[in-house]
């Protein structure tokens, strides 16, 4: 079977899933269908882009599954006009999808291996809108101004209240929190004067963010 098909078989079998879980607005399901997850993930795990599960990358990090990026993205509700940052790069394809929606995408991780082959993906695929870098996800991005929407894909283990000031007004922050039970939930941070107000939803699998960035890799 050759990779187009696979790809397209992948992305039909996602979206039956997806809409089971009453995931269905046409805008992000038109970004996750031109963004090829299997550039994102390698020709190792083409066959296996579009399941259910976690997916190995360099550096000792995985690859989220689609499932998790679309739900992700949906609790996100992103705009056309939004400014966006991404945390925790990864693959690229989180930001790469979003990069579809929004007007303008900063993604940062702590490993330079991993964002370069991200801005590789993304230029290979004419995403001239989306920049990944190099940075310390648990300070943020100081200087370059506010975001409409943050998304931060490795867990804070309290309320992250420095990210306050790098939202606009009213603007929403996806993240994994852990609870007092100790399970990691994505939670919806919504800006409302100088605090957050605070939405619970599923648990995910994200590992605690590491302060610093990598001298090695």
């Amino acid at each position: 079977m050759n990779q187009r098909l696979l790809e397209k078989e992948g992305f039909a079998a996602l979206v039956l899933r997806l809409r089971s879980q009453g995931i269905g607005e046409p805008g992000l399901l038109a970004a996750l269908e031109q963004t090829p997850r299997s550039l994102f993930i390698g020709p190792a795990h083409a066959a296996e882009a579009y399941d259910n599960r976690l997916m190995p990358l360099d550096c000792g990090s995985f690859a989220e599954s689609p499932d998790l990026v679309a739900r992700i993205l949906d609790l996100a509700g992103l705009k056309s006009g939004h400014r966006v940052l991404d945390v925790g790069t990864g693959s690229g394809f989180l930001a790469g999808v979003a990069g579809r929606i929004a007007e303008r995408v900063m993604t940062i991780d702590r490993y330079r291996t991993l964002t370069t082959l991200a801005q590789q993906r993304y230029q290979h695929l004419g995403v001239a809108n989306v920049v990944a870098r190099q940075g310390d996800g648990l300070q943020g991005v100081p200087g370059e101004g506010t975001f409409d929407r943050i998304i931060v894909t490795a867990a804070f283990e309290s309320m992250p209240r420095n990210y306050v000031d790098f939202l606009v007004s009213e603007g929403v922050m996806v993240a994994p929190l852990r609870d007092k039970d100790g399970v990691v939930r994505m939670a919806r941070l919504t800006r409302i004067g100088n605090r957050f107000e605070r939405e619970d939803f599923f648990a995910a699998p994200y590992l605690p963010l590491v302060p610093g960035v990598s001298a090695a890799l």
